[in-house]
């Protein structure tokens, strides 16, 4: 069964920067597209960011020039590198497959951005 573990969440002011890491089990990166996705309160879940098993990237335009997503294959973990954080980043934040899988969801990291 593949495992996944989001950290590097926190509380960060307008403007500040987080990485988060998302470590794998399974060696699934190697294999198929890995994305960050998001989740507020009360709103439905969105894609921010993908890289596929050969390397290439890709950033939702709501993110884009802000965040980049990259992984080493030999730690196993993918990160989100978030610069220029804005308080509409605030989520919880999840790593999973894309398309996702749903039995790999964890629990995520929380990300909160004050004004």
């Amino acid at each position: 069964q593949v495992r996944l573990v989001e950290s590097g969440g926190g509380l960060v002011q307008a403007g500040g920067s987080l990485r988060l890491s998302c470590t794998a089990s399974g060696w699934i990166f190697r294999i198929y597209t890995m994305g960050w996705y998001r989740q507020a309160p009360g709103k439905q879940r969105e894609l921010v960011a993908t890289i596929t098993s050969g390397g290439s990237t890709n950033v939702a335009d709501s993110v884009k020039g802000r965040f980049t997503i990259s992984r080493d294959t030999a730690k196993n973990t993918v990160y989100l590198q978030m610069n220029s954080l804005k308080p509409e980043d605030t989520a919880v934040y999840y790593c999973n497959t894309n398309p996702e899988k749903s039995t790999y969801w964890g629990q995520g990291t929380q990300v909160t951005v004050s004004s």
